[in-house]
């Protein structure tokens, strides 16, 4: 063994123990045979990311006696408990003392085995109770109890008596649920930082990612040539991501390397519950396999929680105690007490809290929901699904329901808001009607009812998508499918394929005919208008508009009339009709009186939009900018790329070339987002050309070119803020790398040196010898890269390194 070697081996073996002086003289003679003031248990592997919780864990222990750490099964608890317990252990002169309680299976023997952990024999003639609380009541220590939660009962008495006997003890936990100690304090352990896949990330900064360092730190172990190279990262995150950053379900993965690529694992994580079953032989059984260590938490929950486990699989993504009652209450589960039953769920970390604008969401991890979704089709089975399924389409169909019956008024931008919270059950819902036999004539149902909707927020695709199945399905006559087709029609004429909103047109037109009733036939006149104005023929479109709009009115129907009033003073503008204005006003005004700030925006974009068109650019740009300063711009992604797109015109008659092309970049990255056709009317498609052509000119095309990337590179804020003349928001110009990893500090060009020198695998001695300097300026060299880069082990730099092109010299 070299010499190097053996230094570092004394060292790791000092820093599981205080050295002889530091000692406590509370060491009582009879103490037994371990260790005077306890030992934490050597880490076997790195220990990767958690830095800022380390961080929170000592802040909180400054604060409180007891503190409890929750999270789900595999979520880290233990590692981050042991890693905390090493870093405290000098601020303790009595010790830490670590006591695993995973093995213990009888709450009667707890406090032997606490007293067996600290080295005391038992005097069998005292109760054990009375030997700790003698034994601890003038000591500073801090107690680590690890995996508490299938003892809490006799835990909780353990931990009360002693904090009353001891006080200047402390005690730390473990436990899937809390303790429920006076003076507990709780930090739920949250996963592992993991790469937002609906952001672009540059490449190498995906090492960056607590999952993925994970990933890769333990794949290196079991298959000694893996490295993080351009051909597999993107891969690696995506199993992270879909793993969600849990450490076990991450480490189980890597260990899938000895016989499968990464892309095999990523295509068998639909199954993952087998494809993860190989951990350490030297684990409990119950934390060899994901599987098992999801058993052993729902073998903690009462039959009541278990119920209300399978049926809130059901749910994608989050939801609310409202959804929960509606779904899941009956069938052995009063509605009174499912309040009771979810707030035990999320006190076993099998739910999750999250606040959302003063409202409280739920949300299951998915490694946790699809647990559940196994328990509901095996525990007795189909019925109880389609049961629990039909229940929850109902719910969101009637959520639907009411927000398409009210988006016109003051709680518009609230039930855009959320119906964008409920997106993955809206999803669920249909993909329920559209596969289920009898369901097709709800699915039509709740597809047109979101129109406006996905309008705002999402592509026009994935709504015609949506449409076109439930068409297919439901061919019979009825109002549901005439509003269909009107719907379909529309997103067709958007997304620039006139072939299909003709053919969705002539269908609407037939169908209410045949139909007869007031609605249907309102529309189909107004669909006729729309096709016409989509065609630049605004001498026919004009009447049909004007002859829709007095039948919305007879009608009632407030947001078709607001709808066709907007179509109308649109086909005014563009005919270069004196009417353009006053109506444009009166569609504000309507908007106004009946405070709907959504489509605000849009009588807005048609008043600017007639300004520019007749010469007065510096009222068309305050028309537009006050449009875009409306809430929540990304509830309005079409009003949004529409505003951006005229001011880009005005702004560059207005002498701001370079302004002009970034807001064109900027609204050009909405339009396809959107997948609508840029900027969808053929003559608004003329005054983009134009305005093009100008900037080219002004610009050269290079610079055109250069400015128009950059600007559709914006995030939508920053892009907001260019079209107000603002400053870009604080913060990064790319999306996040994480939601819990800062940007790394910049490397100097000697750090960037040693950093190559650890990709091939050199140590600070030979690092020191390669840049001729010293030993001690080469391992300071080392300790900064790692605390830039927020990493632990230098394995962990490296890995970061090669993903961003670093090759050894």
């Amino acid at each position: 063994m070299s010499e190097r070697a053996r230094r570092s081996m004394e060292n790791d073996h000092r820093a599981t123990r205080r050295h002889p002086a530091e000692r406590t003289e509370h060491s009582s003679p009879g103490a037994g045979p371990g260790p005077a003031d306890g030992e934490v248990q050597a880490e076997l592997t790195s220990f990767v990311g958690r830095r800022r919780e380390v961080d929170r864990v000592r802040q909180l222990l400054t604060r409180t006696r007891l503190l409890t750490l929750t999270g789900a099964g595999g979520i880290g608890k233990t590692r981050l408990a042991l890693r905390v317990a090493s870093e405290v252990r000098r601020s303790y002169p009595g010790g830490v003392w670590v006591v695993d309680l995973a093995p213990l299976e009888d709450g009667a023997l707890l406090a032997q085995t606490v007293l067996a952990a600290l080295g005391l024999d038992h005097d069998s003639a005292r109760p054990p109770m009375r030997t700790l609380a003698d034994h601890l009541q003038d000591r500073r220590l801090l107690l680590v109890l690890d995996n508490c939660e299938h003892l809490l009962d006799a835990c909780a008495e353990l931990v009360r008596a002693l904090l009353a006997a001891a006080p200047r003890m402390q005690v730390l936990t473990t436990s899937r649920q809390a303790l429920r100690v006076d003076g507990e304090y709780l930090m739920v352990v949250p996963p592992l930082s993991t790469p937002e896949l609906g952001h672009p990330v540059p490449p190498a900064e995906l090492a960056r990612y607590e999952a993925v360092r994970l990933f890769a730190d333990r794949a290196l172990a079991v298959y000694g040539d893996f490295t993080l190279s351009p051909d597999n990262l993107e891969t690696v995150a995506r199993i992270c991501h879909r793993l969600e950053g849990i450490p076990l379900a991450i480490e189980l993965a890597a260990a899938r390397l000895r016989v499968l690529s990464p892309r095999q694992i990523l295509d068998r994580l639909d199954n993952r519950f087998e494809l993860l079953t190989r951990g350490s032989r030297a684990a409990l059984p119950r934390w060899r396999t994901l599987r098992a260590a999801i058993d052993w938490s729902y073998e903690l929950c009462t039959p009541p929680e278990q119920r209300l486990w399978a049926w809130l699989s059901v749910f994608c993504g989050g939801f609310d105690l409202e959804a929960v009652e509606e779904v899941c209450a009956g069938e052995g589960l009063p509605r009174e007490t499912v309040l009771d039953v979810v707030t035990e769920l999320v006190d076993k970390s099998i739910l999750s809290r999250e606040d959302h604008q003063g409202q409280v969401r739920y949300r299951m991890l998915e490694t946790i929901r699809q647990y559940g979704r196994a328990r509901l089709e095996d525990g007795g089975a189909g019925p109880q699904r389609e049961t629990v399924r039909r229940r929850h389409r109902d719910h969101y169909q009637q959520l639907a329901t009411r927000a398409e019956a009210e988006w016109f008024g003051p709680r518009q931008m609230a039930w855009f808001a959320r119906l964008r919270l409920e997106n993955a059950n809206l999803r669920a819902a249909l993909e329920f009607c559209l596969g289920t036999p009898g369901e097709h004539r709800a699915g039509l149902q709740l597809v047109t009812s979101l129109w406006s909707h996905r309008l705002g927020v999402s592509g026009v695709e994935e709504q015609r998508s949506w449409l076109g199945r439930a068409l297919a399905l439901d061919t019979g006559p009825s109002s549901a499918r005439a509003r269909a087709l009107w719907v379909d029609g529309w997103l067709a004429f958007l997304r620039g394929d006139m072939a299909t909103g003709h053919a969705r047109l002539a269908a609407c037109q037939e169908l209410a005919e045949t139909l007869g009733e007031a609605g249907p036939l309102a529309d189909a006149v107004q669909f006729a208008g729309l096709a016409a104005l989509f065609q630049d023929e605004f001498r026919r479109a004009v009447p049909l508009l004007e002859d829709a709009l007095g039948r919305h009115r007879a009608n009632g129907d407030l947001g078709a009339q607001w709808t066709t009033l907007f179509l109308l003073a649109l086909s005014y503008c563009l005919a270069d009709d004196p009417r353009a204005t006053p109506l444009g006003e009166e569609c504000l005004a309507l908007c106004d009186t009946h405070d709907a700030r959504w489509s605000r925006s849009y009588a807005l974009w048609v008043l600017g939009l007639q300004r520019w068109l007749a010469g007065s650019t510096g009222e068309a740009i305050a028309l537009l900018q006050d449009a875009l300063r409306g809430e929540l711009p990304h509830h309005n992604l079409l009003a949004t790329a529409q505003c951006l797109e005229v001011l880009a015109w005005a702004t560059a008659r207005d002498g701001n070339p370079l302004q002009s092309a970034r807001l064109l970049g900027a609204a050009q990255t909405l339009w396809l987002s959107l997948g609508a056709a840029l900027p969808g009317l053929g003559r608004l498609l003329q005054h983009h050309t134009e305005c093009e052509l100008r900037l080219r000119s002004a610009l050269g095309d290079a610079p055109f070119d250069a400015a128009v990337r950059d600007g559709a590179g914006l995030p939508l804020d920053e892009a907001i803020a260019c079209a107000l003349g603002r400053p870009a928001p604080a913060g990064e110009r790319s999306a996040p790398v994480g939601k819990r990893s800062a940007p790394p500090a910049p490397l100097t060009r000697r750090e960037h040196q040693v950093v190559s020198l650890l990709v091939a695998g050199l140590t600070d001695k030979e690092i020191a010898a390669e840049l001729v300097i010293s030993a001690r300026t080469a391992e300071g060299h080392v300790q900064r890269i790692l605390a830039k880069l927020g990493f632990s082990s230098r394995t962990q730099a490296a890995v970061w390194a090669v993903a961003r092109g670093a090759t050894a010299p």
